[in-house]
């Protein structure tokens, strides 16, 4: 095995190291953001070394303090990643210690929990840390021994000689810290593994099963006021003029007023979305005297009219018009209807489509429909800040600490080293708490008040206040020839207000004539990031559609797919494939045997069979297919089982990977069964879960069987991709259930009518 890699230098190690109580101080960097001093240092540093760090203390006592540098909202990556240390530092996972780490660009990188990338993107770095560190102490032992290195051994945090010498980590971790850091580090192989593959208990387990308090609305400080904001009713419509006397009366309010979140003219990141930028503002003593006091509030609304964003990406701005007007869930799809029979933008185009659909003997054309979707984390949005004119501290649940910092900076007029982020942990995430505008919210109100607050968002608030999953459609086409065989296939999708295709994927790539074509509508009602964003509905729609071409075709839904990743292995078409078609074809073929797939009439314990579907999907760099079992209680479909495959290379901790695969399978069908949120004259037709439809506990599978491939891959991501193909394998069975295709979501309300 080929050594990693050196990844810094003796200069950089020794000024990032300290000695604390005897014990060994380890700070792995690779700097996101420097300091002006220490630029030309970090600037030396190789390039794997600019994304991650890994912080490692051993006390004298042997115990071995991990900090992870990730927000966790569930995903445990407070357990994988410091397993990842661990395995090539060599301790005994009992006594390793567990801390969430603050934000710091400078010594822990982007601290971004999103896209599938906490494991993929820690990966290499974390096994350097730990090697690195583990050899370091190998030498100190050498040293004080007066033997070679070559000679010293490491066994769960225990060095030995063959002389019969032996020493705890802690006992020679001071003259460690002193060392030079080695040149190269030879990391173990996938065999060897010891910690890694082994299923570790969730380190903060007991916390969360004792009501211990982590969460951001956990959060407390002394003298701390309570905030609320009095958004818009709807999108379009912003804030006129507002009476306050009357709420101002009521107890423990301390004051009311409006402020800007952004100045006119501010250059937005990709993640400082707002729907609302007038803020009509709440502050008392406790959260109830603060919502009571809401309601008294007398406000009258305006239209916003058109309005223009400055947005800044990829070292360029560009000024967005965001249209007025009142926005309804009819007309939506009205206009997504005429703008589908528009030319579209070329996204990819192999071969001759047109004239392959103009001399078919056959095209199938499906049109799939999907809606807005709120996030809905369990945790609603909440912040707490302390401003002050010369610095800030700020604590909640956000994602991305470092994209959010840099706003801040600029709104509150301080530099960042004057701004401490403190990250609890998250009450769910899914891509909603990377729009951090409710973080900037509570520092402008501190600011105002000239107190420590803590803004919460009721739950209506939460559903209300935008940043949705975006409101889809796509239309399908398949061209078959005079023997059924697929000889074209063209998708032509668009959203409000993106659109939803990935041109480069599975079937790209499988047929010789191939057409993807993408439209967007612009919008003011806000999107974000949803769990595996596009994907969700693109696989979806793609997964039904190829069912329905395998019927026509007259081959079985898993043989057609399988047939069509072995021509993209073979013989592939285009160049720009995403997809792996062995690693795609294992998680079918996994799913496939797991399942008993071909073993016709499976029956329930009732003797009822199962109607079956099968859809597979690519995504962050992962592969996944499902097979749902679905039965009929009281008249109406129910999911009784699962079998999912995934492939997402090395896993890193077996138990919480499979519970990350069965809640995205629970989430996959609740969606799309029940998942909506619509809007009528620019106003959220849903605001809690009283009229907002969530999956219940006795409509969740009674039994999810996850497999994972077996392979000594670099871990690629294990968070989003499971969810997308849950959709189009719900889909399938329902039409073997009930006979019927179901092309809009959510599906349930379709079942009601049959």
């Amino acid at each position: 095995m080929k050594p990693a890699k050196n990844s810094v230098n003796r200069r950089s190690f020794l000024k990032a190291s300290a000695l604390a109580g005897g014990g060994l101080l380890l700070n792995f960097s690779w700097l996101a953001k420097a300091q002006a001093a220490d630029k030309a240092e970090i600037l030396n540093l190789p390039p794997q070394w600019t994304e991650i760090n890994g912080y490692i203390q051993i006390t004298p006592d042997n115990v071995v303090k991990l900090i992870c540098p990730n927000p966790e909202f569930g995903q445990n990556v407070m357990t994988s990643l410091p397993m990842i240390v661990a395995e090539e530092l060599d301790v005994d996972w009992k006594n390793i210690v567990v801390e969430m780490g603050p934000h710091d660009n400078v010594k822990l990188g982007p601290q971004f929990s999103g896209g599938s990338q906490s494991v993929r993107m820690y990966w290499k770095p974390l096994r350097e840390a730990g090697a690195a560190a583990r050899q370091m102490l190998r030498q100190a032992a050498a040293e004080t021994w007066g033997v070679p290195v070559d000679e010293v051994t490491t066994k769960a945090g225990v060095l030995q000689h063959s002389g019969g010498k032996s020493a705890k980590y802690g006992d020679m971790a001071s003259k460690a810290a002193t060392l030079a850091v080695p040149k190269g580090m030879t990391l173990k192989a996938p065999k060897d593994f010891a910690i890694v593959r082994q299923s570790k208990r969730n380190v903060e387990g007991q916390k969360i099963v004792t009501g211990q308090p982590l969460f951001g609305l956990d959060y407390r400080a002394d003298g701390m006021l309570i905030a609320m904001i009095q958004h818009p009713p709807a999108f379009g419509m912003k804030l006129k003029s507002f009476d306050a006397s009357q709420a101002l009366k009521m107890p423990g309010i301390r004051d009311v007023f409006s402020l800007k979140l952004y100045e006119d003219g501010f250059e937005q990141g990709g993640f400082d979305t707002r729907t609302f930028n007038e803020l009509l503002v709440v502050v008392g003593k406790t959260t109830w005297e603060v919502m009571n006091a809401r309601k008294k509030l007398k406000v009258d609304w305006e239209p916003t009219g058109d309005t223009k964003d400055t947005l800044m990406g990829r070292g360029s701005k560009r000024e967005v018009v965001v249209p007025g007007g009142l926005e309804s869930t009819s007309s939506q799809l009205e206009k997504m209807a005429e703008w589908a029979k528009k030319p579209a933008q070329v996204l990819r185009k192999d071969g001759d489509p047109e004239t392959a659909f103009s001399n078919a003997a056959q095209v199938i054309e499906r049109t799939y429909t999907a809606p807005f979707l709120a996030h809905n984390c369990m945790e609603p949005m909440n912040f707490f800040a302390h401003v002050t004119d010369e610095k800030a501290l700020l604590a909640g649940p956000l994602q991305a600490p470092g994209w959010a910092e840099p706003a801040l900076t600029k709104i509150l007029n301080l530099p960042a080293d004057k701004i401490e982020i403190q990250m609890t942990r998250m009450g769910g995430g899914f891509g909603r708490r990377a729009y951090t505008h409710y973080m900037t919210e509570a520092a402008l109100i501190s600011k105002k008040v000239k107190a420590p607050i803590k803004l919460i968002y009721t739950r209506e608030d939460d559903m209300t206040y935008g940043i949705y999953r975006p409101m889809y459609t796509a239309t399908y086409r398949a061209a078959l020839d005079a023997n059924k065989n697929l000889i074209a296939f063209h998708v032509k999708g668009g959203g409000i207000p993106e659109h939803p295709i990935h041109a480069n994927r599975f079937p790209a790539g499988a047929v010789d004539n191939y057409l993807a074509e993408g439209w967007e509508i612009p919008s003011n009602i806000t999107i974000g990031a949803f769990r595996a964003p596009r994907s969700n509905f693109n696989a979806a729609a793609e997964q039904s559609f190829l069912d329905e071409v395998a019927e026509a075709m007259g081959k079985d839904p898993i043989k057609l797919r399988l047939d069509l990743l072995k021509r993209a292995k073979e013989n592939p078409v285009g160049k720009n494939n995403e997809y792996d078609p062995d690693r795609y074809a294992g998680v079918l073929k996994l799913v496939r045997d797991k399942s008993n797939w071909n073993r016709a009439g499976v029956a329930t314990p009732g003797n009822e069979k199962y109607s079956r579907g099968v859809a597979a999907y690519f995504c962050h760099n992962s592969y996944a297919a499902h097979v749902v079992d679905m039965v009929t209680r009281d008249g109406q479909p129910y999911v009784e089982r699962v079998f999912s495959a995934m492939d997402c290379g090395i896993v890193v901790n077996p138990d919480a990977a499979t519970n990350m695969v069965q809640g995205a399978v629970v989430d996959g069908i609740g969606n799309a069964l029940y998942g909506a949120l619509t809007h009528k004259n620019g106003a959220a037709e849903q605001s809690n879960f009283n009229n907002y439809r969530l999956i219940r506990h006795n409509e969740a599978p009674k039994q999810i069987e996850v497999h994972f491939v077996e392979n000594d891959i670099d871990p690629t991501g294990l968070g989003e991709p499971p969810f997308p193909p849950v959709f189009g394998a719900v889909a399938n069975a329902l039409y073997k259930s009930t006979g019927k295709r179901f092309y809009r979501q959510p599906f349930a309300e379709q079942l009601i009518k049959l």
